[in-house]
């Protein structure tokens, strides 16, 4: 089998399998939604119609058009600066030693935040928020199948399980009230501008240093945008030297 195969042609011109690839790779990540036949019949008919508005393009001589000739000069203009800020950053690295020494450095600014899992129940009312605490805590129903019967989060389908979370990943009432809970404490009625909340706490966790490979590769790539971003500062203190500008 061809792996280059013809796929069409438009005016005698052969579009290949490898047009088709090369598509796709342009795309990036987005690509690999492409990469199955109707993906690429699609890119295939996008090829094709491109190729016909080109051949109109020369036939009608827009190449020497003066609108056409001012946008392309403009567009050329973009290319040749972003190719002087490509060349101006290519060479800024990062190492593995120095990651590891800004970490080392810095020991504050890599930790974890204090954060608490919780479950809560929501209701419409006061009064039905105390009703149900007073039938959990007479254990009458547990505090997992009142949230399952009555709460019109959805968290209720999990017994009414949020998960963990941090300090003002909530509305402010339901954080301040889950931050100075004690796990397994159950308090309500909370109002919010959802409704009103039984909560009770599951977990505490205290503010905890991260770890150098859990930070890694964030604080490299971190390091080396703040490097290429000094490199281009420093092209462009280096060119308004070089060239005079005036300001009016």
């Amino acid at each position: 089998m061809n792996e280059n195969k013809i796929l069409a042609t438009v005016q005698g011109t052969p579009i290949t399998e490898d047009h088709i690839d090369a598509m796709i790779v342009a795309l990036g990540q987005r690509g690999q939604g492409y990469n199955n036949p109707q993906g690429r019949q699609m890119i295939l008919e996008q090829v094709i119609n491109r190729k016909l508005l080109v051949l109109d393009a020369e036939k009608n001589l827009y190449e020497y058009d003066p609108e056409f000739k001012a946008e392309l000069a403009q567009i050329k203009e973009e290319m040749l600066a972003n190719f002087v800020i490509k060349k101006a950053v290519e060479a800024v690295t990062v190492s593995d030693e120095e990651v590891q020494k800004e970490y080392d450095s810095n020991p504050d600014k890599f930790k974890k935040g204090e954060s608490v899992a919780a479950s809560h129940i929501l209701v419409d009312s006061e009064d039905k928020a105390k009703e149900l605490m007073a039938k959990i805590e007479a254990k009458e129903i547990s505090f997992e199948d009142a949230a399952r019967e009555n709460s019109s989060c959805p968290s209720g389908q999990n017994g009414g399980s949020l998960g963990e979370f941090t300090r003002g990943q909530m509305v402010p009432e339901f954080d301040e009230a889950c931050f100075t809970m004690e796990v397994g404490e159950m308090r309500g009625p909370v109002k919010t501008q959802f409704g009103y909340h039984i909560i009770k706490l599951t977990a505490k966790n205290e503010a905890q240093a991260m770890s150098f490979e859990e930070v890694k590769d964030g604080l490299k790539q971190q390091l080396l945008t703040e490097r290429q971003q000094n490199a281009y500062e420093s092209k462009i203190n280096q060119l308004k030297i070089l060239y005079q500008v005036d300001r009016y």
